[in-house]
């Protein structure tokens, strides 16, 4: 049963989902070692090939793209808690191995396994797999990603041809079958593109992919990519130009590099790589002098502003678009954002937002308003509450903007990348948890595209310290703990509520947004938050001193024992502030009792409008108040919230009642 994207087990469904993750996890255990065992390869492709058409068949009748979407009677389930690194070797120190090296639950450390992909792709909501060939042909292996599937808008197994796997990890799926597992994306290179769909049927390797195309070749390829809105082999094509011109040493000055670096930046603007799309920007500008030059470093500078807009860095942007203006005065594009950059730097300096413009867009800009961060009038410190908490750095009236924040990353549940999962967390007693499988993806997805915005991440608060706190990087590519990025979105997302008709907690709407994360819980806190779109308002529910510090209510349930386990379970501790220690006094049969008028009052308000309401119905009302106010003892209360009664303090206030 679900409410509020809540899911509420049976003890025995429960028990039915903590047997099988323990049960697969000693299973992996007991194999532990175990030499690699061959397949019969027709039969594993086989079963690769009818799982692929199965799926293509089923999203043809249902209209859909893609992995299918998850059953309306089903949610996803997998246990975690047995986290290990990415690789940060380099891969020219990894020592090459065979699949017939491969011993199972095993992390092969310092190897690195080289593999071509034999079958077409399995796509599955919360994994991938495909058939890949060792050696030989009759060396074939499973190889699994888990729920990070996903590079460029496009499959990481249909994107490559061959593929290195770093450090491989062999180990049972959680069907029981022994597969390479993938749980971070960087742990898996694809040594050569893909753009053939059929390149999987044929068996022999020398009749692969070849890229021995010229530079100008590579930017002729590249465009036709672009056009055909393959961005992915765009980015490919005029990566492998960069690298043909640096092997043959080519002049620095040269305009094929400054094309290939332009054009390149245009594609990681298209892909949301922000980070590239300024780098490569700023790497084609040719400072040269005649009108043509000037017009192109013009377009550099716009995609420069473009990305750094999108990242927020909004001074940077402005740089880049005045530098466009000064190539090309009267340019309408620079001068509009511009204009936008203006708003945004009063929106940071003063917190003064247009509310409603922002409301009208949301249709538009689905769900995420232009604004910017409203952060000056807090800080982020140690906390006596628990690690680092989010502090005010003046005094802040009561019902004042206390800081605006954009999410981070949101996922809304009317798109394709929100799901839910259960996950059964072997390091906690086995709890179980309903998880946001499809923000933890989009923030790792993000992570990866954009390094730059990886340490802010990194810096909150998770169980699992992983790499540290600090941006990796090898062999070129952002290497993100996928475990620890997991125990982040875990202890520090905020749920949206429901968006649309058909959301429920199998596509519930969440987000992540950086400095809110930092407010440490209470029941008595002295802030509120408020959304629009994915824009969070924070305001004072009380006058707050410059030094104190800023806290919320996770949790606003007036059930005092319902309240702490879902502070335990959701977020790891259990609440000691004055109101609960209060109501923890009160005793099992006082709450109990509390509990039962607070949902008799939640029936009547459900039943009962207050406009027009009659004598009959207010008295009632006033009864069921009274009744609860019974509960509380006005003495220890005393300055307390009864959170019981807001409901039906509400109800009369609206019916026009003291």
């Amino acid at each position: 049963m679900a409410t509020n994207n809540t899911v509420f087990m049976t003890p025995e469904e429960s028990g039915r989902v903590q047997t099988t993750v323990r049960d697969l996890i000693q299973k992996r255990r007991d194999q532990r070692g175990q030499r690699w065992t061959p397949y019969d390869p027709i039969s594993l492709i086989r079963e690769a090939t009818s799982a692929s058409l199965l799926q293509d068949l089923s999203s043809a009748a249902f209209g859909l793209g893609g992995a299918p979407k998850q059953s309306q009677d089903t949610i996803i389930a997998y246990g975690i808690g047995d986290p290990y690194l990415p690789s940060i070797a380099k891969l020219q120190d990894l020592v090459p191995m065979k699949l017939s090296d491969l011993c199972m639950e095993t992390h092969h450390r310092g190897r690195v396994l080289s593999l071509r992909r034999v079958s077409p792709v399995v796509e599955m909501k919360s994994s991938s797999w495909a058939v890949f060939q060792g050696d030989s042909q009759n060396e074939v292996e499973r190889l699994e990603i888990f729920l990070h599937t996903s590079k460029h808008g496009q499959n990481i197994l249909n994107l490559g041809f061959e593929f290195l796997v770093k450090e491989p990890y062999y180990t049972l799926n959680n069907h029981g079958q022994p597969t390479i597992r993938i749980d971070h994306p960087s742990d898996l290179i694809f040594s050569t593109y893909n753009y053939d769909p059929e390149s999987w049927r044929r068996r022999d390797r020398s009749e692969g992919l070849k890229w021995d195309y010229t530079s100008v070749e590579c930017k002729e390829l590249g465009n036709t990519a672009l056009y055909d809105k393959n961005y992915a082999m765009a980015l490919a094509h005029y990566t492998e130009g960069l690298r043909v011109l640096m092997m043959q040493g080519d002049d620095s000055s040269s305009s094929l590099k400054h094309d290939l670096y332009r054009n390149r930046s245009h594609v990681n603007l298209i892909l949301e790589r922000y980070d590239g799309a300024i780098a490569d920007a700023l790497e084609s500008l040719t400072h040269g002098e005649d009108g043509s030059q000037k017009d192109l470093d013009a377009k550099a500078y716009f995609r420069a502003g473009t990305a750094a807009y999108r990242l927020s860095n909004f001074g940077d942007a402005k740089d880049y678009f005045n530098e466009q203006l000064k190539l090309l005065p009267g340019s309408r594009l620079a001068s509009t954002y511009l204009k936008r950059i203006e708003v945004r730097e009063h929106e940071m300096s003063d917190g003064v937002y247009d509310m409603d413009k922002a409301l009208r867009s949301l249709s538009k800009t689905k769900g995420r308003p232009d604004a910017a961060d409203f952060v000056r009038r807090t800080k982020v410190k140690r906390s006596s509450v628990s690690g680092k908490g989010l502090f005010a750095a003046e005094d802040i009236k009561t019902h004042d903007i206390i800081m605006c924040e954009k999410a981070f990353c949101i996922v809304l549940g009317n798109e394709n990348e929100a799901f839910s999962a259960l996950t059964c967390d072997v390091r906690d007693d086995a709890a179980i948890r309903v998880f946001s499988a499809g923000l933890h993806q989009e923030v790792v997805q993000k992570l990866m595209k954009n390094s730059s915005q990886t340490e802010k991440v990194l810096d909150l608060f998770g169980d699992y310290e992983g790499l540290g706190k600090k941006p990796c990087e090898r062999d070129g590519i952002p290497v993100v703990d996928t475990f620890q990025i997991h125990d982040i979105v875990q202890r520090n997302a905020f749920g949206v509520g429901q968006q649309s008709e058909d959301e429920g907690y199998r596509n519930a709407s969440t987000g992540l947004w950086i400095r809110a994360s930092y407010m440490n819980h209470s029941c008595i806190g002295n802030a509120k938050k408020e959304l629009v779109g994915d824009l969070m308002v924070i305001r004072a529910t009380r006058r707050i001193l410059a030094g104190e510090e800023i806290m919320h209510s996770y949790d606003t349930t007036s059930d005092y024992d319902a309240r702490m386990e879902a502070l335990h379970l959701t977020w790891g501790f259990h609440c000691s502030c004055r109101l609960c220690v209060v109501e923890a006094q009160d005793g099992p049969a006082v709450r109990k009792k509390r509990l039962m008028l607070d949902k008799d009052a939640d029936l009547f308000i459900e039943r009962t409008k207050p406009a027009g309401a009659g004598i009959i119905s207010v008295n009632r009302a006033k009864r069921l108040r009274r009744s609860i106010e019974e509960t509380y003892n006005e003495k220890r209360y005393k300055n307390l919230p009864r959170r019981a009664l807001v409901g039906i303090e509400q109800w009369l206030q609206t019916a026009g009642c003291r």
